[in-house]
């Protein structure tokens, strides 16, 4: 018996020390961020798609890859913050939004979902890397949009003075792609400090007079939000842009650089990467709308979604306030706390099945509930109206305006304020 036990006792060890010498390292935490982490995997899928989408332009020239593990690095917990705002305030993307999401950008592709999948998995960018992808882009849109809209205030004054300029008076006015490069000043620089800067961005500038890819060098230096995109700030009015850059786009022609120019965040360098002219908007027939939404999540199935917008929408029509719903219990956060109004909107912003059921509605009647990608609703149209540029619409359009002008600065602020506030440890 003795002899069988210390058998049985080394065989044990045999297959313990066997099994613990067989372990591998398949993962391991990168970042700790406040509550959550980023791990090393994270990176790595980051840095191969980075890599493939620079891989995909000849023109561009990739970066060192410590240069590209730091923007990478500084990115993901930016995205990670503001993740876990967007957690905390319920934000949820379905499957039925990704599916549609992914389908659109192999479009774009000009492939079909199949085809687009192959395309990725021979880049080496997973299909599972690339759904989550997306719905982290989902989420952090809707929380900017949201955390904006309470942040951002244009007054009547403003809007006043803002079509009195010459940008405010035509809404028709041209569209510019710009390139951006952002060369950084240290918090309460010094003399020293703003001469190296200076310097700094000089030779970025004289790199791309010599004709060095104005991609690349933004991907390896520029310190703004759009880095990683090769500086692209995409198609904008002079309206959208900072007041500094839309001074200078009005004379610029495709492929002109511009830079640097001097602001309090540091030295900006750009690049005319397009124009083209706005059509005229003609007449617009316009609807006001209002809204409930009720999103699927982990604790809530589709079913109970669609039993609690029933109910809901049954409460309202036994007389409880529309608001006050909408604000309890709406998941859209950009129209929630203004009672669920989406404001006026023209044919085409919302997705077809909500297009469709509001052009089905009079004023003032309730829809009955339905879904859509986003989850289930019930609606309101509490007006319509068929507008040109009458003083009206031109006030919206420069409220417009004046936020989207406001938008990024005002993204930068709060981006920066997460980022300061937060616990934020890099391992090595």
């Amino acid at each position: 018996m003795k002899l069988i036990a210390l058998l049985t006792t080394l065989t044990l060890s045999s297959i313990a020390v066997s099994s613990y010498a067989a372990l591998v390292l398949i993962d391991r935490i990168s970042v700790v961020v406040d509550q959550d982490v980023i791990m090393q995997s994270e990176i790595d899928e980051r840095m191969k798609a980075i890599k493939a989408q620079i891989a995909a332009d000849p023109q561009t020239q990739a970066p060192s890859d410590d240069a590209l593990r730091g923007q990478i690095i500084e990115r993901l917990i930016l995205e990670n913050l503001q993740l876990q705002t967007a957690d905390r305030a319920g934000i949820r993307v379905s499957d039925d939004e990704l599916n549609e999401a992914l389908s659109g950008i192999a479009s774009q592709n000009q492939m079909t979902l199949t085809q687009f999948r192959v395309a990725l998995a021979n880049d080496g960018v997973s299909w599972a890397a690339m759904r989550e992808q997306v719905r982290r882009e989902f989420a952090i849109s809707r929380v900017q949009q949201g955390v904006m809209r309470r942040r951002i205030e244009v007054t009547e004054q403003e809007i006043n003075n803002f079509l009195a300029t010459e940008v405010g008076e035509s809404v028709t006015s041209d569209q510019y792609r710009l390139g951006h490069i952002l060369i950084a000043l240290p918090p309460n620089p010094s003399a020293q400090d703003i001469r190296t800067t200076r310097d700094k961005a000089d030779s970025i500038s004289t790199r791309l007079q010599e004709g060095a890819d104005f991609g690349s060098l933004a991907i390896e230096f520029s310190e703004d939000q759009n880095a990683l995109e090769g500086g692209d700030m995409g198609w904008r009015k002079p309206g959208q842009l900072p007041s500094m850059f839309s001074d200078l786009v009005a004379d610029m022609k495709a492929g002109d650089i511009k830079g640097p120019i001097k602001s309090g965040r540091g030295y900006h360098l750009l690049k005319l990467m397009g124009k083209r002219g706005a059509t005229s908007e003609g007449q617009i027939e316009q609807t006001e709308v209002r809204h409930v939404l009720i999103q699927p999540n982990e604790i809530r199935t589709e079913d109970e979604c669609r039993d609690l917008a029933i109910s809901l929408r049954e409460e309202i029509v036994a007389g409880r306030d529309f608001a006050d719903v909408a604000k309890l219990y709406s998941d859209d956060p950009g129209s929630a706390l203004g009672g669920g109004d989406l404001g006026w909107s023209r044919a085409g912003v919302f997705v077809p099945e909500f297009e469709s059921t509001m052009k089905a509605m009079d004023i003032n009647e309730l829809s009955e509930v339905f879904k859509t990608s986003h989850g289930y609703h019930f609606l309101e149209v509490t007006g319509r109206r068929i507008e040109d540029f009458s003083e009206r619409f031109k006030m919206g359009q420069a409220e417009n305006y004046l936020r989207n002008q406001k938008f990024d600065e005002e993204l930068d602020n709060w981006q920066r304020e997460i980022r300061d506030k937060a616990f934020v440890e890099i391992k090595n």
